[in-house]
């Protein structure tokens, strides 16, 4: 597991697929964390994103690195907890000047049912259940 969260803190930026009615939407993000064992994402409520997540808590992210991609499915589990969301943002400390652990705008989710598979054209598929 810790693999998942090595590779996408190297990458910096990894791209999240939800669906919205019936349109797929990606966008780029960079958080990433390990709290309690799970990993974790960061993003604001008041965002498209977030509504998309909670009609439909399935998602995918893919990250790509020196001729190697990651994809990671699962389920997006929020976590309303302040400590989750201190934990993330004492990562991450530039994004204090846009959310807080107590505001009600930040909010923290982690994969649940998770599947990574490593992926790349010289080497076979690597799989690892989260």
């Amino acid at each position: 597991m810790k693999e998942v969260f090595d590779f996408l803190k190297e990458c910096g930026v990894y791209y999240l697929a939800t669906v919205e009615g019936d349109q797929p939407r990606v966008r780029p993000f960079g958080t990433v964390n390990i709290f309690e064992d799970k990993r974790y994402i960061q993003m604001g409520k008041v965002k498209n994103v977030s509504k998309q997540i909670e009609k439909n808590p399935k998602v995918e992210l893919c990250a790509f690195k020196d001729g190697k991609w990651l994809r990671l499915s699962g389920e997006l589990v929020r976590d309303e907890r302040v400590e989750a969301k201190k934990d993330m943002l004492d990562s991450y400390p530039h994004l204090r000047a846009m959310y807080d652990e107590n505001d009600d705008n930040t909010e923290v989710l982690y994969f649940r049912h998770g599947t990574a598979v490593f992926s790349s054209f010289t080497e076979p598929p690597m799989t690892v259940e989260l």
